[in-house]
């Protein structure tokens, strides 16, 4: 069934208050996992700041100026993953090009390609949704030009989704895909980690991913398994991986957020990571705004989670900034301008008649 165009969803601030709990969940954890070893919180707890202050941005731009709060972000997050495509900051290695700098970049671009078509799904002019679908068709082509063949299809595949988007009713059943796409994909990264492939899957795999990668992976798994209540702590992954001291040039990190979750802080961290995910796509299902803006973000969420999943992107604090700012401009109010209070309200009555209209009265008798 068709969402009612004036019908807000109910249960908002139910949804803000879940993610300020489980967000604070996440900081306490991290400060646990800490206690009384040698460890660096301070990357998470930063990570987590930037999530709540860019969903809180968003939040405030996208009631104020949905298009043009959208379309801006689009174009700040190109040009900060194409002016820092060799150095983004968050860099922990010392190396020229550090690991990781092309997949956080690749994720920016994500991003972009996500926030120009929600702002395409809420813009009103043919012509401005024609641009900005352009302008995320451009978003995947730098991915592709940074050598990200994963950005380039991630990117591509928000621009798709965004397209199927416009003609679904239920935003339901899309969300519901995204979380089981996102379950898959850390399913098959574990099962990676694990050797728990048939073998020609295996090496398939191993050869576009790196052995490298495979072998942190496995390291990441290994410490898990060794510490699954409170993990190695915080920041700790280059001390403990023999794959990581051994690498030149090595950022520390084993390049999968829930394998570094597993690793670092237990299975704790790994549920409450989920969580997080959970949490944004339960703000999307709940947003006021059409299941367009809400099943793009929800793709572009999903897809940087996949990157995630592969990477490192999630140590980058734009991009934690981004991920947040980006649900924050999907569940945003209606302008009020556009529909009553907080934009709750449709502009016309159920009979078509302008609110301001004075036979308005009297044709809701």
């Amino acid at each position: 069934m068709a969402e009612p165009a004036g019908r807000r969803p109910e249960g908002g601030n139910a949804s803000d208050g879940a993610g300020a709990l489980i967000l604070a969940a996440c900081a306490i954890w991290s400060l646990i996992s800490a206690a009384g070893r040698e460890t660096r919180p301070e990357g998470v707890l930063l990570a987590l700041l930037a999530v709540a202050a860019g969903f809180a941005c968003g939040r405030i731009c996208g009631t104020l100026l949905p298009v043009a709060a959208a379309s801006f972000a689009a174009l700040a997050a190109l040009v900060m993953a194409m002016v820092w495509r060799h150095g983004m900051p968050g860099a922990t290695s010392a190396a020229e090009t550090a690991p990781g700098h092309t997949g956080a970049a690749a994720s920016l671009l994500v991003l972009a390609a996500g926030a120009a078509c929600c702002a395409a799904a809420a813009a009103r002019r043919e012509s401005l949704r024609f641009t900005l679908r352009l302008l995320a068709l451009g978003t995947a082509c730098a991915a592709l030009g940074l050598g990200s063949v994963a950005g380039f299809a991630a990117a591509i595949g928000v621009l798709l989704c965004s397209l199927a988007a416009a003609r679904m009713r239920s935003r339901l059943l899309g969300l519901a895909g995204l979380a089981l796409a996102a379950c898959l994909m850390g399913v098959v990264t574990w099962a990676v980690a694990e050797d728990a492939l048939p073998d020609g899957l295996m090496i398939s795999l191993e050869g576009q991913l790196t052995s490298n990668r495979v072998q942190l992976w496995q390291d990441a798994a290994r410490l898990a398994e060794e510490h699954p209540a409170l993990g190695i702590g915080p920041d700790r992954f280059a001390e403990l991986s023999p794959t990581a001291q051994q690498t030149l040039g090595s950022d520390g990190k084993p390049h999968s957020a829930a394998l570094q979750q597993a690793a670092e802080q237990g299975v704790v961290g790994v549920v409450l990571l989920a969580a997080a995910f959970g949490w944004l796509l339960y703000v999307l299902w709940r947003s006021p705004r059409s299941t367009a803006v809400a099943l793009t973000a929800g793709a572009a969420l999903t897809a940087l989670a996949a990157l995630a999943s592969v990477g490192n992107a999630l140590s980058f604090t734009p991009v934690t900034a981004g991920a947040g700012l980006l649900a924050g401009l999907a569940s945003a109010r209606r302008p009020i301008e556009a529909g009553g209070h907080g934009g709750t309200r449709s502009l016309r009555g159920s009979d078509g008649v302008p609110a301001h209209h004075p036979q308005a009265g009297r044709a809701g008798l």
